[in-house]
């Protein structure tokens, strides 16, 4: 597991700016892959489940950026993702290959529409996205799932890693399931047994808890596995060709 330090910087975006920490790990210069990360509707970027996952990512060779968006509009949210992903990408002490994206809740509907719009246009497309506790539908307005799901349901060859609760009252299990069954992107789910939205689990102590989600970062390499299999795919559509 490497050393990591962290760095406090502010990203430009419009006449303001976003409040953002990078953690960089110790061998800065080798680093190819970075993970960007968002809070959800309240909160900012030092929540634990963000601070937990930035440290991990560090820690196992990954750059990590996590900022702070207290817009509750989710085109503002958008449009703050997109200022980030273009600061990350002009950092000339790093060479970055592959860059993911993701967030915790709204974070997550945010980072979810950027790579969609990525995916559809012009710009480079995440190599996946991270989604903490999508909110698939508001508390008890389950019929909702269908236009919360459908920059999801859109994709097409980004890989997406899902960690939701079981308990999780924005975002029943089998309406989840049911979505990932009809995305065209890859997919993952984790589930956090007895999880609720903020990833609590009742009996169970928090950092047990965060540690759990911690380990679902082994799934990002997995996960860039499963991108560069689609892009062989592309360029070589026969098996022998492979």
């Amino acid at each position: 597991m490497e050393t990591f330090h962290e760095e406090n910087v502010r990203i430009a975006f419009g006449g303001r700016s976003l409040d953002a920490v990078l953690s960089i790990p110790g061998q800065s210069t080798t680093v190819r892959a970075a993970l960007v990360l968002t809070h959800g509707a309240g909160g900012d970027m030092n929540v634990k489940h963000l601070v937990s996952l930035a440290k991990a990512a560090a820690a196992a060779g990954l750059l990590c950026l996590r900022f702070t968006c207290k817009g509750l509009n989710l085109s503002y949210r958008v449009k703050a993702y997109t200022a980030v992903m273009e600061y990350l990408r002009n950092q000339e002490k790093f060479t970055l290959t592959s860059i993911f994206v993701g967030g915790r809740s709204m974070g997550a509907r945010a980072a979810a529409c950027l790579t969609n719009q990525l995916s559809t246009g012009v710009g480079d497309v995440p190599h996946g996205l991270v989604c903490l506790s999508f909110p698939l539908h508001p508390p008890g307005q389950t019929h909702t799932h269908r236009q919360r799901s459908e920059d999801l349901r859109s994709l097409a060859g980004v890989p997406v890693l899902f960690v939701s609760g079981t308990a999780d009252d924005m975002c029943q299990r089998s309406l989840l399931e049911d979505v990932t069954k009809h995305m065209k992107s890859p997919t993952t789910v984790q589930w956090i047994e007895g999880g609720s939205h903020g990833l609590v689990v009742k009996g169970r102590a928090e950092d047990e808890v965060l540690a759990q989600v911690e380990r679902c970062l082994n799934r990002l390499k997995e996960m860039k596995l499963t991108a560069a299999l689609l892009e062989a795919e592309a360029m070589c559509p026969t098996e022998s060709q492979r």
